[in-house]
């Protein structure tokens, strides 16, 4: 063990970096440096030497300056703070140079010049989560101050610090005069962005990991075609390439770009070639907390870049659009009910419809209904009550009833917003409980047109062609549904139902029964699975397993008949007269 003596002391930490370093160093590198440069030899640094500081280390944006007190380090930090928004003030706005500043008092590792502990990391910390412009300062070193120093401080209360183990009391520094501050609930930094009222996402540039210079394109391109599929989500607010790509080759911080772009997530990835394999790698962070959401890694063969690049393209935004709606959900889960806003009901109700229950899905018709009261010309809100309605006459059996509202709706979704995916896919989903199969596939491939990665939408296309007689085509939607969100349990009863009854029809009733339990287990209460597996049951002749797949159906829906599911399921030709002729072998009533 060695015996040499660690060197301690107490001391006060400031730590400085520049807002938005990377987006003005990609706007203008030279003349960035050139101001940082000046306000470093004009103000900061005579700053500095003025209240007896000294500086550690530089970082490009950032300082790390250690005082004697911090006394003089909090005075030093309101000067430089004060002096900067003087100078910036005739410089246009997206060229100014702006600080955030962090101040703490704690026991640091003296190594030669530098500086190390815990005093530093919570110093860090604290600059990290401060505004641009502003000065957040330890519960520390508010009680050494706050009668030593003629400041006005905002109580931010307990926060927890990445990588701190314990919550740390945070003040911030006034720096306007008690008089002239306005309540520091109503302030809000002109240099921070608002977010929008939804998700919004930032596509960062995907890194080049490998030797050779000829990935970037391929790294490049998809970013590009990944911004480009989110764009036609029309649920999402999507940064464009201009912007993000503004950061390539600069070392980011996510909760940075957050701020400067006005985003809630942020999507960043690598690409990495060794001879002719490929992996890309994906993560999607929330952007205030730097909690990751969702990663993956994929690994291809490059026998052709560009199918290879699509492939992956689609699997990251099919992946990403349910992430992000469980995020939102688990987001407006801590709001309670009466001060959501529409967007937070109809992610609630998104949410609901999908755990594919009677009770459930009532909550989400009226929280769609909530939406509309409070924005009658939020199109989501239509489409989503529209598909509510059919799946409440799914469950109840009645759908003459429902129609005429149901048609309403989805009118009324398509008139505020023909674009939107989901309007046409509530109308695809009417259309094909009127057997109206044709037009239903064309409403599902208008939507798909519109988002072809919406996994639903090619799941319902796959129910849809199969009373077509396209049965491939239901193979292949059903499938494609299942790959794009293998999770969703949407997407997987209604696949499900697709195969189902392909295997039906073509006699493989094995085949089928497997796929109606599938269903089943997606949406226990919806009783398309059930009908499904009786019917397969009595088909194979174990009229036994049939008879108790028949009572579940029956308890379900105790006035189920061969009547009631002619008049409400969207049944007709070859298939409708086996499944009776099934349905009725397992005793399923008349009437």
């Amino acid at each position: 063990m060695s015996g040499e003596r660690v060197e301690r002391r107490l001391t006060a930490i400031l730590a400085a970096d520049v807002a938005g370093y990377s987006r003005l160093m990609g706007l203008d590198e030279a003349g960035t440096l050139a101001r940082l440069r000046a306000h470093r030899h004009d103000l900061i640094d005579p700053k500095i030497a003025e209240h007896k500081g000294r500086i550690v280390k530089t970082t490009g944006d950032g300082l790390l300056i250690e005082f004697p007190s911090v006394v003089e380090a909090v005075a030093c930090a309101v000067a430089v703070q004060r002096g900067m928004a003087e100078r910036n003030t005739p410089v246009p706005e997206d060229q100014r140079i702006v600080f955030r500043v962090g101040v703490n008092l704690g026991d640091i590792i003296v190594e030669g010049d530098d500086i190390h502990g815990d005093g530093v990391n919570v110093a860090a910390r604290l600059e990290g989560i401060a505004e641009p412009g502003g000065i957040y300062v330890s519960g520390i070193v508010h009680d050494q101050i706050r009668d030593k120093l003629d400041f006005v401080f905002d109580d931010m209360g307990e926060q927890t610090l990445k990588n701190i183990a314990r919550a740390v009391h945070v003040y911030r520094v006034r720096l306007a005069t008690a008089e002239t501050t306005p309540n520091p609930a109503s302030v809000q930094d002109a240099s921070i962005l608002p977010l929008p009222d939804k998700p919004s996402i930032a596509v960062l540039p995907f890194a080049n990991m490998s030797n050779d210079p000829d990935q970037e394109f391929f790294a490049d391109g998809i970013a590009e075609d990944i911004i480009t599929a989110l764009s036609r989500i029309r649920w999402f607010f999507v940064i464009a390439r201009n912007s993000t790509f503004t950061y390539k080759g600069q070392a980011v911080d996510v909760k940075q770009v957050g701020r400067e772009l006005g985003v809630r997530y942020v999507l960043e990835g690598s690409v990495r070639k060794a001879a002719n394999r490929i992996r890309v790698t994906a993560q999607l962070v929330e952007a205030e907390t730097g909690n990751h959401v969702w990663a993956e890694r994929y690994d291809r063969d490059l026998a052709d870049i560009f199918a290879v690049q699509d492939e992956i393209t689609e699997r990251v935004v099919a992946a990403i659009e349910p992430e992000l709606y469980a995020a939102e959900q688990v987001r407006s889960q801590s709001k309670p009910p009466d001060s959501l806003d529409a967007w937070e009901c109809v992610i609630r109700a998104l949410s609901l419809i999908g755990q594919g229950t009677r009770d459930e899905n009532t909550e989400a018709e009226a929280l769609c209904r909530r939406a509309i009261a409070i924005a009658p010309g939020y199109g989501r809100a239509h489409s989503l009550l529209a598909w509510a309605l059919l799946r409440r006459s799914a469950y109840s059996g009645d759908l003459r009833t429902t129609v005429p509202e149901v048609s309403a709706e989805t009118q009324t979704a398509l008139a505020l917003d023909d674009r939107d995916p989901w309007a046409h896919f509530a109308q695809g989903m009417l259309l094909y409980r009127l057997h109206r199969f044709g037009e239903a596939a064309r409403a599902s491939r208008r939507a798909l047109e519109l988002n072809p990665n919406f996994a639903l939408a090619h799941a319902l296309l796959g129910v849809q062609v199969t009373h077509q007689g396209a049965h491939q085509e239901a193979v292949d939607s059903a499938e494609h549904a299942l790959r794009l969100s293998p999770r969703d349990r949407s997407v997987g009863h209604y696949a499900s139902m697709a195969l189902s009854g392909v295997h039906f029809t073509a006699g493989r009733y094995s085949e089928c029964a497997t796929w109606a339990r599938n269903a089943i287990e997606k949406s226990p209460e919806h009783i398309g699975g059930h009908t499904f597996l009786t019917a397969a049951l009595a088909m194979e002749g174990d009229l036994t397993a049939a008879a108790e797949a028949r009572d579940t159906l029956l308890r379900l829906r105790p006035d189920f008949s061969l009547t009631r599911m002619t008049e409400n399921q969207p049944l007709t030709g070859e298939m409708h007269e086996r499944l009776r002729e099934a349905l009725r072998k397992a005793g399923v009533p008349e009437e």
